[in-house]
């Protein structure tokens, strides 16, 4: 008989992104012209001069262990970013520096859920949240949210959701995968819900400088202050500055969970890349000179994606707010047939417009919301143009 592995995987269910963008990379292998709209990531270099900090942290020889909650000098600047942005008091003894924000997930994760726990989650949602939950033995509990409403839900919604159950609710702002983030005013919403219940409160806000169109960006904790002993804000470098192969993200919580938080990751991963954390710490430090350019040239890719999506017969799409996502209802589509393909699923759609029209998109159904797609616009204006015209060529197929 073979060794058994752990029940707790039976719970995961496997990434769709990573599927997606796996596939593709195998038919581009081949030689075959892939358009990918699958990765959620920056495609611009790395900053020279955030390159460049790490070039002179590997000269200077700082390539050993670091404390496993990050250097010293790095911790200070994520707590001194944090009151300048959110406008809370901030201690670096609240900094657990990690391997990219979803190890800091997976550390609140494990620190704090236990079986019998409830987490809060509005769909749509990033895949990972759900699987965290799952594998620390807690419930996830799903709040629906729809095209109509802007992908957002309300206040109503979030106080009927919350039991005497529910140990945390994580919210995203702006969303993966929808791109949509809250106002001022919703979040306030949010807050007098949240002061009467005792859970956590989990702000992911990894796109949180990515947003156009004059969007006001704030966090919850900067709305609401006086909830900062249970709030954990979830941020990182691989977004804002195109650093998502650097694997550095971090959380701010208070200290007994920074410590718990602490003792996970020194017995998973220990400390993030010594190098990369030289880098982040520059990142974080000198001023962000190419964040307007990357916001301007997401904004008119943004613009162009969406248009163009909304020009598809039967096909519906909100303008995403700010992170690079696109989420569009293809709805009107199941129930067509190509050929010998029948679409009777958002991953049937993905399916058939990788094979025919060479283009690798989410399905929807991964993020809590079947019969949509997500689409990242992390890709160029000339890519844009092409996969639009192969979706149009792939519709006329379609009977």
């Amino acid at each position: 008989m073979p060794l058994t592995l752990s029940k707790r995987l039976d719970a995961v269910i496997p990434s769709a992104t990573l599927a997606i963008n796996a596939r593709a990379q195998a038919l581009r292998a081949q030689g075959v012209d892939v358009i990918s709209f699958g990765a959620g990531e920056p495609d611009f270099d790395t900053p020279a001069n955030i390159r460049e900090a790490a070039k002179i942290a590997i000269d200077q020889g700082k390539t050993r262990y670091t404390p496993v909650s990050g250097i010293a000098e790095l911790r200070r600047a994520i707590a001194r970013a944090n009151e300048t942005d959110r406008g809370v008091v901030t201690a670096a003894e609240n900094v657990v520096v990690s391997v990219g924000a979803k190890s800091s997930l997976f550390n609140f994760a494990l620190a704090a859920l236990e079986p019998g726990d409830e987490v809060i989650i509005p769909a749509p949602y990033w895949v990972s949240y759900p699987e965290q939950v799952r594998i620390a033995g807690a419930t996830p509990v799903h709040i629906p949210s729809t095209l109509e409403a802007g992908w957002k839900i309300t206040a109503e919604q979030l106080e009927q959701a919350i039991t005497d159950k529910t140990k945390a609710v994580i919210l995203c702002t702006p969303s993966n995968p929808t791109g949509a983030a809250y106002t001022v005013e919703q979040l306030t919403s949010f807050a007098r819900v949240l002061r009467d219940k005792q859970c956590w409160i989990v702000c992911d806000e990894i796109y949180g400088k990515l947003v156009y169109d004059g969007f006001i960006q704030r966090s919850l904790l900067a709305v609401a202050p006086d909830l900062v002993d249970r709030t954990v804000i979830i941020d990182g470098v691989s977004k804002t500055y195109a650093m998502t192969g650097w694997r550095i993200g971090w959380s701010i919580a208070p200290v007994h969970l920074s410590k718990a938080m602490d003792t996970i990751q020194g017995q998973g991963t220990s400390s993030a890349s010594t190098p990369a954390q030289y880098a982040a710490l520059e990142a974080i430090s000198a001023p962000p000179t190419e964040l307007e350019n990357m916001q301007k040239i997401f904004a008119e890719r943004r613009n162009r994606l969406v248009a163009g999506l909304r020009a598809l017969p039967g096909v519906r799409c909100a303008m995403p707010e700010g992170a690079f996502y696109a989420f569009c209802d293809v709805r009107s589509w199941l129930g067509k047939s190509s050929g010998d393909q029948r679409l009777e699923s958002d991953d049937d759609v993905a399916r058939w417009l990788l094979d025919t029209a060479r283009i690798a998109v989410v399905p929807g159904g991964a993020f809590g919301a079947p019969g949509h797609l997500r689409l990242s616009y992390a890709v160029s204006l000339g890519h844009i143009e092409d996969a639009l015209q192969r979706m149009a060529n792939a519709y006329a197929t379609l009977r």
